[in-house]
């Protein structure tokens, strides 16, 4: 027997060990000739408890006494692995980090759609076929129909059992049955949600000895020659759409004369060989095998974008310091300070040609989706048919095939195929099985994007890092506005610090106006943009060039108000103020979904008189619409990038000048170079200043810095107008010059006293419930564990314990109809921090009891 241990995908916190017979069929090809490596990162179904389950085969463990009675896998889901043995260390890391279960990792590493489907089965017993052959023989009742086909069968299928048990009346005799033992319900696997796409293929027989095709377009009277010459062969004679299926089958092949052709190439290229092909096949002319075909990810064609020539003196000496890294295979982090238009994409596309020169795989991350759209154009005008993509946007079908090409399975792909490959994702591709990545590139690095705020609350930008040092890969990080903390590693040797201040061909960063909200002469009454803002926009369209609008606000108007006593129209599930839709007539929860019709009255007096207060996104359109009424105006946020094509179709007009302006959210503020662009103006800047979180003044910064640098990246220069309330703000008052190291040093000297990241690490423990006395007394209790703890670990290492804040309300304390309570861990040593998040973790189920739920975020981004 062969000990393996699985990682389930259950909240286990430690691997299992199961046993597998070495004669068994599961014992497949894959191993006698790999050995363990045929087995390790193949999924498996395995019993726990009553329970069966999935779990992931991480290697084979050694012969040992083993606290519990080892248990048999019950089956292999898989016929290959799904991962490469190679990211297990990069798995487990992730798990002991995050303080999350190793095998739930691996389940949120892996696409979507591979949770195994069960359904049940009426089984036929052996006492049943006695008892019910005799009943329904001496009997004159007629039995139901099914009757019969199980008596005959054994077993019905589970889409027949499924449509059975469903009827009320069948079921209550079932129900009787079962309870006879005449019959037993099974639970059987059957198979994936999203399965491998195959095509019919045909290839001629390789005994055959097919005479030359003459043309590439055959006349009738070539066809018959074709036919005879093959009728003198082998002594029969074909009727003419046989004949022409193998003169078009033989043609297709070309020199490879035993390839195998997808039968819609066959039918486009003859109509008649749906007919024929059968009959061909039966001969034995003809062979027919199912092949995989992988589903293409990509919608409307993108933009073509040419190799320059010539790099810029910065390009070079980027690419000089790091491309000994990737000729030597070894670790090595660099950031990228480059200013917008610097030209820091050529970087990333220089970089990969040489990591794909060296064999080796190239990963690519970005924050979000509209971001991997834009590098996705680059980097396929370069690369062709290497790039893969992996993110949420894409079916489960097509992120499932994408994976399989990132792995590069060699009895799934062809020779053609297995060449590097280069991976285009959001965060969630940093878990990429790659074999051998040469290169991490994570653009944009310092978007808040690449945080999960949920389930596994990882970091791609972190994890890129990580999984860099464990697999000798160089990770760049790039970006105009780097991350206060990315850039104290680089000031601190830990990164090597690569700087780019020049735009291509010289151009001028754009010019920064600030127009202050509190001077009502700057303000047009009831309107959301400045006369200043106004005569602007009135002029770039007057000379043909085009705008950009950014309010990072979706919806009409921020909140609803009652106009007789004040109170705004909340979500009833959540503590947050509803959001008003004009296109939808709804008032939305942006957190979790809920949404009314605009004529409600009001829940505290019951006043009808509730009018929308504030701007959103569908507000400023409505207000540019009424100013320029001959505008070609588009809107981009979360609402219309829902879909996919929509979202592509926009930034496709918007480089075309089919658009004259487009307003969005942050979506529009990175990663978008739009040469005609002149104009960027912003709505209002502060609304990111009034958050409660200590990075605020930074995320504003930049903010207002990057969409910026959307202005005057063609040969006219560029103006930006920044609307606020505080243009005295050090955020916005550096945006305006462009200063980030002076940013950066007023940000270190805020976070110095009181400490804040980088100066130290923090975790923050979420407590949350439907009870609210409930979560307040679960998150007292792990308050004092956690200051018990802290307290004694202190006293044992001479070292300042671990400051424990809270607890305390979240920010936003209630959600989707649960209350939320947090406690902050902070402290300069990592090792004290963890040891009292795994005194948290371990002793939990004291604590969450009932329906409540604790999640550890380490490194949190997102303080609400």
């Amino acid at each position: 027997m062969i000990r393996l241990e699985v990682a389930v995908a259950v909240p286990l916190w430690q691997t299992l060990t199961y046993l597998l017979d070495e004669e068994t069929d599961e014992i497949d090809s894959a191993y006698r000739i790999d050995g363990p490596a045929g087995l390790i990162g193949r999924r498996v179904l395995v019993p726990l408890g009553q329970r069966r389950v999935t779990g992931y085969v991480l290697g084979l463990m050694p012969d040992e006494d083993i606290a519990y009675k080892l248990r048999k896998i019950i089956e292999f889901l898989d016929q290959e692995p799904l991962f490469p043995a190679n990211l297990i260390p990069f798995f487990r890391w992730v798990a002991n980090y995050y303080h999350y279960p190793l095998g739930e990792v691996i389940k949120t590493a892996l696409p979507g759609g591979l949770a195994p489907r069960s359904g049940k089965q009426i089984h036929l017993t052996d006492l049943g076929r006695i008892e019910m052959q005799q009943v329904f023989e001496v009997s004159a009742q007629q039995p139901p129909a099914w009757v019969p086909i199980l008596l005959e069968k054994g077993q019905l299928t589970v889409a027949e059992s499924r449509k059975i048990m469903g009827r009320h009346r069948e079921r209550t005799l079932i129900n009787s049955w079962q309870e006879q033992g005449l019959i037993e319900i099974r639970e059987i696997m059957t198979g994936n949600a999203v399965r491998i796409k195959q095509e019919t293929c045909y290839s001629c027989s390789s005994s055959l000895n097919l005479p030359p095709c003459i043309t590439s377009d055959p006349s009738k009277d070539e066809i018959k020659l074709f036919g005879q010459s093959l009728s003198t062969e082998l002594s029969v004679v074909f009727p003419f759409t046989q004949i022409k299926t193998l003169y078009v089958l033989k043609l297709l092949a070309g020199a490879d004369t035993e390839r195998l052709v997808p039968i819609r190439e066959l039918t486009r290229a003859y109509n008649g060989a749906a007919k024929a092909l059968p009959l061909l096949v039966e001969q034995g002319l003809v062979t027919r095998l199912e092949q995989r075909v992988f589903r293409n990810p990509y919608g409307e064609k993108f933009a073509w974008f040419p190799r320059p020539e010539t790099l810029t003196e910065e390009q070079g000496q980027a690419l000089l310091e790091f491309f000994p890294a990737i000729e030597k295979k070894e670790f090595a982090t660099f950031l990228l300070h480059g200013v917008t238009g610097c030209g820091k994409t050529e970087v990333y596309l220089r970089a990969a040609e040489a990591t794909l020169a060296a064999g080796r795989d190239v990963l690519v991350l970005v924050p979000e989706i509209a971001l991997a759209t834009q590098l996705e154009a680059h980097f396929v005008s370069r690369f062709g048919d290497r790039v893969l993509i992996l993110h949420s946007g894409l079916s489960t079908g097509e992120r499932y095939d994408q994976w399989a090409l990132a792995f590069r399975n060699q009895n799934e792909t062809d020779a053609g195929q297995s060449e590097p490959r280069i991976v285009i994702g959001a965060r969630s591709a940093v878990f990429a099985p790659l074999p051998d990545p040469g290169l991490i590139v994570v653009d944009e690095e310092h978007d808040n994007g690449f945080k999960q705020d949920d389930g596994l609350r990882y970091n791609g930008r972190d994890l890129a890092v990580l999984r860099g040092r464990l697999q000798n890969t160089v990770v760049l990080l790039g970006s105009a506005t780097p991350s206060v903390t990315s850039f104290f590693h680089a000031r601190q040797g830990k990164y090597t610090l690569l700087t780019m201040r020049k735009r291509v061909q010289e151009r001028s960063l754009p010019s920064v106006s600030l127009v202050d909200l509190r001077d009502k002469s700057e303000k047009a009454y009831g309107k959301a943009l400045g006369h200043k803002l106004q005569l602007r926009l009135q002029e770039t369209l007057a000379q043909g060039k085009q705008s950009l609008l950014l309010l990072n606000r979706r919806g009409f108007s921020s909140v609803y108000l009652c106009q007789d006593c004040g109170k705004p129209v909340e979500c009833r599930h959540c503590h947050i103020s509803l959001t008003y839709h004009k296109g939808k007539n709804q008032l939305v929860c942006h957190y979790c979904g809920y949404s009314l019709t605009s004529s409600q009255l009001c829940s505290g007096c019951r006043s009808e008189k509730l009018v929308p207060v504030g701007f959103g996104t569908e507000r400023i359109e409505q207000e540019v619409l009424e100013l320029l009424p001959t505008a070609r105006i588009a809107r981009l946020d979360s609402d219309t990038a829902l879909d996919r094509k929509k979202f592509l179709h926009i930034l496709s007009a918007m480089h075309n000048r089919e658009i004259d302006i487009l307003i969005g959210t942050q979506m529009i503020a990175k990663g978008h170079d739009f040469p005609e662009v002149t104009l960027v103006g912003v709505v209002w800047a502060d609304g990111g200043l009034s958050m409660p979180d200590f990075r605020a003044a930074e995320r504003t910064y930049q903010l207002l810095s990057q969409v910026s640098g959307r202005a005057g990246r063609g040969d006219t220069p560029g103006q930006v107008i920044i609307q606020t309330l505080r243009p005295d703000h050090y955020a916005v008052a550096f945006a305006q010059r462009h200063a980030y190291t002076e940013m950066y040093e007023k940000e270190m000297a805020i976070r110095r006293m009181p400490a804040f990241p980088p100066m130290l690490r923090m975790i923050n423990i979420h407590i949350q419930g439907s009870g609210e006395r409930e979560v307040q007394k679960a998150a007292a209790e792990i308050g004092m564990m956690c200051r018990t703890f802290a307290k004694a670990q202190a006293a044992d290492s001479k070292r300042m314990p671990v400051e424990i804040l809270g607890p305390a309300p979240s920010p936003l304390d209630r959600l989707r109809d649960r209350y939320r309570w947090q406690v902050l861990l902070k402290s300069a040593c990592q090792d004290d921090l963890h040891a009292v998040c795994d005194q948290v973790v371990t002793r939990q189920a004291e604590v969450a009891v009932g329906d409540i739920q604790i999640a550890v975020d380490v490194d949190p981004e997102n303080m609400m």
